[in-house]
């Protein structure tokens, strides 16, 4: 087993020579700064469509829920109704509007319920058609 001296020079160009040079140095940093502000849109973009997802689930649920209630409760023909459901923090506002349909006695009832994700409104609608003879 032999062992180099400490003070070898060839020792000394060989780790100059393993050494990153300013242009790759540069090249790298000029790298992360085009691919980091993209990673980081493209997680707000990920974060903003799980949080309508998830909300987009309780407002149809919501909606089939307001529409069940008015087809077994009151169903008055051409009124609008409205009102507000809190799901734990959030607020999601419904309205229900009832119309003649055209091609038959029968009447198209929609659900409309608005909800908020990320400083923007987002809305999910839920349609039936219901007797026109039942409304009355």
């Amino acid at each position: 087993m032999r062992f180099k001296p400490a003070g070898n020079p060839g020792s000394a160009i060989q780790r100059a020579r393993a050494a990153f040079t300013l242009a790759e140095v540069l090249a790298a940093l000029a790298f992360m700064a085009i691919v980091i502000p993209v990673a980081v849109e493209g997680l707000r973009i990920a974060n903003l469509a799980g949080e309508v997802g998830q909300r987009k689930t309780v407002a149809a649920r919501i909606a089939e829920r307001v529409l069940n209630e008015w087809i077994i409760g009151s169903k008055m023909q051409g009124t609008a109704q409205s009102g507000t459901i809190q799901e734990g923090v959030v607020q999601y506002r419904w309205s229900i509007r009832s119309e003649t349909w055209s091609e038959d006695t029968m009447n198209l009832v929609t659900v409309r319920v608005v909800y908020p994700a990320q400083g923007r409104d987002y809305d999910v609608r839920l349609s039936t058609l219901v007797n026109a003879s039942s409304t009355l």
